[in-house]
């Protein structure tokens, strides 16, 4: 009651919106006069995607009733009166209204709830209660306009089958009559025989019968007319609304599922809620099926009892229309559950399910269908959209494509689950320009028939998956994934397969790859404003350091993933999946941390680390190599004593790290003090070492230095030596310089020009010490 109490107390926009959260799906005068007992239910207790929680929910349902009826019972006297009615009433209501869905009740109520909640606390702080004003929770709001039109078909339904029922039950009354006019007819034509006496006395009785009869029969027939024509207005009517909420649910709601579901490959949130979708699509068609079976009806008693007037006509276009909307009901809600992944190599085991939303309560389960899945060409499926195509052509072939949808009692599902198809060839079409085949697009095309009312009505059903791209191997995969992200990303709703823009506003590419880093660092961590504006400038060779220059520019998709970065051999999309795939494979704890730096180029780490004192280092991912990271750090030059330089080590690669961790390789070098700003590197990195007994065979680091001497000969090749302000222990072997034929664009050595030496240094490093010492001695 504690709640209520607060709630009461609201102002402004937020009383406004408490109010807005109670109607005639749940009356604010419950709310009030149940406080205390509704704030004591456990409602969170409830799974309201679980069926099995059914019972759990009409027992609260039962409950809040009784209270209801309890309290009425206690109002007294004059003043209570009313209230008495009200309360009953309300009690009512509820009931008839929750009945048949219990579990709607108590997400109301937990909606009520939470929502109050919500407000009271924006309320009790003032910047989010401004915030609170601005932001109402539209996703609830949308669902309960959901579940009160829910409520008004079924209460429309209602009426007509009550409406029904009167007629039906006239119309039988008005046979009977006929019938008695009939008999009275017979009974005028056999009273020839009588005597003339006893004839008159007869057919002046039965005239003035029939006469009764007829007039009433006239009238009745009026009437009855009239009943026929009002139902089927008001069968207009609820066909009227059931086609606005089946378009509010299959081209909103389901849609913005499958687009949830498509972002969801990018990384984006799980798309979720589509049980929520099956319970409407389930409540849509129950009361289809209810609606049509009734119009049937009303065909058949026209045909028992025709009339003059437009009925027939009426009833047809009645049927054509109900037919229409659950033909699109069946056929919109064949959809894919888990979609076959967007990247497929061929010759691999992949996995896909469907679900039919409705086949459950249209029984389609009787006469379990079977579903095929082909793959289709991008032309191919233009041409199954526009219903040019009625045969399902192949551009490959799939094994195991043919599977049974299994209906599950438990949850009222009825799916295919694909768990072992593999494409065993693909038949490429002629690419355009300069599309490459990681470019080309396919999609599975699942289909299926289904039979509805005992094959009363069939429907061919069809739905395509989201684009594919398919692989012949692993080295193509990071292109094909450019291609999949770009299309889920900027692909708009309704368009022609598979048409995407060109370009995008580099805003947009910037929410895209962060969602994807966020999702693979799993982590909230993910690109900030610094980080978007240094891949700006490795983007577009003109932007500034200013991020607002880069919110109005475009990128296309040829500087995305087909045209090479000035002075690389690789896309800009190559590089930064080269990135994700390093951090996710080997420094995703690290990143989480806040250690990586990453997005910063060589000069800028230069003014960071020179400001700063000797031994001071960060990490960056490398400008000149796929999936690479350097150490960059300040120290002395050995040769200019009071000359401070920036070094910076080879980068690392998923190779260096298969063979040793990051924290290991930082803890090995000594002359590595303080992560950049000032954090001592043990208090960041000391929890990733690995134990010292693990320690036996440590792989050493390589790096470059900027030459100390004037003359600007080669830099000096070491293994893991300290920085020329740092005393250089024993175990540490120097190398002679090398020639600049090792060096690469940023200036770092090559690795696999540097693999010879890495491995002498490695099998040096191997010997006992004092062997090694000796040896460098000599």
């Amino acid at each position: 009651m504690a709640m209520w109490i607060q709630a009461q107390q609201l102002q402004g926009e937020a009383l406004h919106q408490m109010q807005a959260l109670y109607g005639q799906h749940f009356p604010i005068e419950v709310r009030h006069y149940l406080a205390q007992w509704i704030e004591c239910q456990l409602w969170d207790s409830v799974e309201l995607d679980n069926p099995a929680e059914e019972a759990k929910a009409k027992r609260l349902l039962e409950n809040l009733v009784g209270e209801l009826q309890k309290k009425a019972q206690l109002q007294g006297g004059e003043d209570g009166f009313l209230l008495k009615i009200k309360l009953g009433h309300y009690a009512n209501q509820i009931k008839s209204t929750y009945d048949r869905c219990p579990l709607e009740l108590v997400r109301c109520i937990k909606h009520i709830l939470h929502s109050e909640q919500r407000l009271v606390q924006e309320a009790t702080d003032s910047s989010a209660g401004i915030l609170g004003v601005q932001a109402m929770d539209s996703l609830s709001q949308r669902h309960q306009q959901i579940n009160q039109s829910f409520e008004e078909l079924r209460l429309a339904t209602q009426e007509t089958e009550n409406e029904l029922r009167k007629l039906q039950h006239s119309q039988e009354y008005f046979i009977i009559q006929y019938q008695e006019n009939l008999r009275i007819q017979a009974q005028l034509s056999s009273l020839s025989s009588l005597p003339q006496a006893e004839r008159t006395q007869r057919e002046t009785t039965l005239q003035s019968k029939r006469t009764t009869v007829d007039a009433w029969l006239t009238r009745e027939a009026s009437t009855l007319q009239k009943y026929r024509l009002d139902l089927s207005e008001q069968h207009q009517k609820t066909l009227s609304l059931l086609r606005k909420q089946q378009t509010l649910i299959l081209e909103e709601e389901l849609i913005q599922w499958k687009r949830r579901q498509q972002l969801a490959g990018n990384g984006g949130p799980h798309e979720g809620g589509l049980d929520v979708l099956q319970s409407w699509c389930e409540k849509l068609a129950d009361l289809i099926w209810q609606n049509r079976q009734q119009i049937r009806r009303c065909e058949h008693l026209t045909k028992q009892l025709p009339l003059p007037g437009p009925m027939e006509e009426l009833l047809s276009k009645l049927n054509a229309d109900i037919t229409d909307i659950i033909s699109a009901l069946v056929t919109s809600t064949f959809i894919i559950e888990k979609q076959p992944p967007q990247v497929l190599k061929t010759q691999t085991k992949f996995a896909a399910t469907v679900r039919l939303l409705v086949g459950g309560k249209l029984n389609v389960h009787m006469n379990p269908p079977q579903v095929k899945a082909v793959i289709v060409s991008e032309q191919q499926a233009k041409a199954l959209l526009k219903n040019e195509s009625t045969h399902s052509e192949s551009s490959g072939e799939i094994l195991n494509n043919n599977c049974v949808m299994e209906y599950q009692q438990a949850t009222g599902t009825l799916s295919a689950h694909f768990r072992s198809m593999s494409l065993k060839r693909i038949k490429r079409s002629d690419r355009r320009g300069a599309e490459s085949v990681t470019e080309e697009k396919f999609t599975v095309l699942f289909e299926s028939q289904f039979s509805v009312g005992g094959n009363e009505l069939v429907f061919h059903v069809k739905t395509l998956s989201l684009p594919v791209v398919v692989i012949v191997h692993g080295s193509q995969d990071n292109n094909a994934t450019a291609t999949v992200l770009w299309d889920n990303a900027f692909a708009e709703l309704g368009r022609v397969p598979f048409i995407v823009p060109d370009k995008v506003l580099w805003p947009q590419l910037c929410d895209t790859l962060d969602t994807k880093y966020k999702a693979e660092m799993h982590s909230g961590r993910g690109l900030s404003e610094d980080n978007m504006v240094f891949l700006a400038q490795k983007a577009f060779t003109n932007s500034s350091n200013n991020p607002e220059d880069s919110r109005n520019m475009t990128i296309s998709w040829a500087q995305f993933n087909r045209e090479s970065l000035p002075g690389r051999n690789f896309t800009f999309w190559q590089w930064f999946d080269g990135v994700v795939e390093l951090m996710k494979k080997h420094l995703k704890p690290h990143w989480n941390d806040g250690a990586i730096l990453g997005f910063v180029n060589k000069q800028q780490a230069q003014d960071m680390l020179l400001s700063k004192p000797n031994g001071t280092f960060l990490l960056r991912f490398s400008d000149s190599e796929i999936g690479g990271i350097t150490i960059a750090w300040v120290a002395e030059n050995p040769n200019k004593p009071g000359e401070r330089l920036v070094w910076n080590l080879l980068p690392y690669t998923t190779k260096d790290f298969s063979i040793r961790s990051l924290a290991d390789r930082i803890s090995d070098l000594n002359h590595l003090l303080f992560l950049y700003p000032d954090r001592p590197k043990d208090e960041v990195f000391a929890k990733y070492y690995t134990p010292p007994l693990c320690k036996c065979q440590q792989h050493r680091s390589r790096f470059t230095t900027p030459n100390p001497e004037p003359s600007g000969g080669a830099p000096t090749f070491m293994d893991q030596t300290a920085s020329p302000s740092v005393s250089l222990p024993n175990n540490f072997g120097v190398f002679p310089s090398m020639s600049d034929t090792i060096l690469d664009p940023d200036g770092d050595f090559d690795l696999d020009d540097t693999m010879d030496v890495a491995r002498h240094v490695e099998e040096l490093l191997r010997r006992p010490m004092a062997n090694q010492w000796s040896s460098q001695q000599s």
